[in-house]
């Protein structure tokens, strides 16, 4: 009885989460369009996210294009088929691989840290101190770090996209004697507009999603110091749980749709 009463708590306090981070989604849609505009602190949040970001998009996209094309190559070399690889490396990179794996990063690093700092914000009364000055602290916090994310996240993966088609690239030259041009005069034959439109437009959900989720977690903090650290680990498990139901929802409605 015990174990069937906790399920239960577990589960109704899921959905009422889920029915409060909906209200605080609904709040940022009404907001986003509505006068200040704030867009000095839009621009000085995608440096923090975008800019600074850079670095370590780049080096998960340069080892993600070396592992991918080391473990694949074996086995296409089995059935005669290495001619294969620059384009399969480049569809899976593109349609699939790159998004999320950089998404993940991106909700690692992006996500944890606004939910630490707007945790540390509301437990330290800052946002409660801009509510009685009269700032819009939604309006200057959170709606400016949504977008800043919504819009730095694609960027973010058209780069790190780029640098592991290069690290491929590389493994070819050095394994398959390929030349970077005909490398990449096969990867451009084999993309399409229907390989990149999908994966760009989800990009900007998975920007969303990690900018939602880490505001909310950040915003609603209420455990004093210790829920800063709970904030900020939330932040990323719910993230990265968003992040697979919309990709695969993406994926679904891509399929029905190219299908048709």
């Amino acid at each position: 009885m015990e174990g069937s009463s906790l399920i239960v708590r577990k589960v109704r306090t899921f959905f009422i989460e889920m029915g409060d981070m909906s209200f605080f989604a609904i709040r940022f849609f009404k907001e986003v369009f509505t006068r200040p505009f704030e867009f000095k602190e839009l621009l000085r949040q995608c440096f923090n996210m975008g800019n600074r970001s850079l670095l370590l998009v780049g080096v998960t996209g340069f080892i993600l294009g070396l592992v991918f094309t080391l473990q694949s190559r074996p086995t296409l070399m089995e059935f005669g088929a290495e001619s294969w690889m620059p384009s399969m490396v480049s569809i899976s990179i593109v349609r699939e691989i790159g998004p999320v794996i950089i998404a993940l990063i991106c909700a690692g690093r992006i996500g944890s840290g606004i939910g630490a700092e707007l945790g540390s914000m509301r437990v330290t009364e800052q946002i409660d101190a801009m509510e009685v000055s009269g700032t819009n602290p939604f309006k200057y916090l959170v709606v400016t770090r949504i977008v800043a994310t919504t819009l730095m996240l694609p960027l973010l993966i058209v780069f790190g996209d780029t640098i592991a088609l290069v690290g491929s690239a590389i493994v070819e030259n050095l394994k398959g004697e390929v030349s970077y041009q005909l490398y990449f005069n096969q990867v451009f034959d084999a993309l399409k507009f229907s390989d990149i439109i999908p994966a760009t437009v989800k990009s900007f959900f998975f920007g969303f999603a990690i900018g939602l989720v880490g505001c909310y977690k950040g915003y609603h903090c209420k455990k004093g110091t210790v829920g800063v650290g709970e904030a900020s680990n939330a932040a990323v498990v719910y993230t990265s749980m968003l992040l697979f139901i919309i990709d695969f929802i993406a994926v679904f409605v891509t399929d029905i749709f190219f299908e048709v």
